[in-house]
């Protein structure tokens, strides 16, 4: 058996003034490749890594999916957890 897992995190800082979108890929709990939306594409961590981010890192439309993530997935959800928590002040 193996595992093979992807992950997004968002990073905020003051709120959504400043924000770091990661997606984060890992092979039986290691990281082998990630995008950083402070770099704009995907970036091997490993070896195994290498083939995917060349990959991705030429498909268009994806590519244009990730560096985009910032506001279509942080902001959107920032905004959704924030009201969720002001209303549980």
């Amino acid at each position: 058996h193996f595992l093979n897992m992807w992950k997004a995190e968002c990073h905020f800082t003051n709120g959504t003034e400043r924000v770091r979108y990661l997606r984060r890929h890992f092979y039986n709990g290691e990281e082998y490749v990630r995008f950083d939306s402070e770099v704009g594409e995907f970036r091997a961590v490993t070896e195994l890594g290498r083939p995917d981010a060349k990959h991705w890192n030429g498909q268009k439309n994806f590519m244009e999916q990730e560096r985009t993530a910032v506001d279509w997935y942080c902001r959107h959800n920032y905004g959704v957890g924030e009201s969720f928590t002001v209303q549980r002040r």
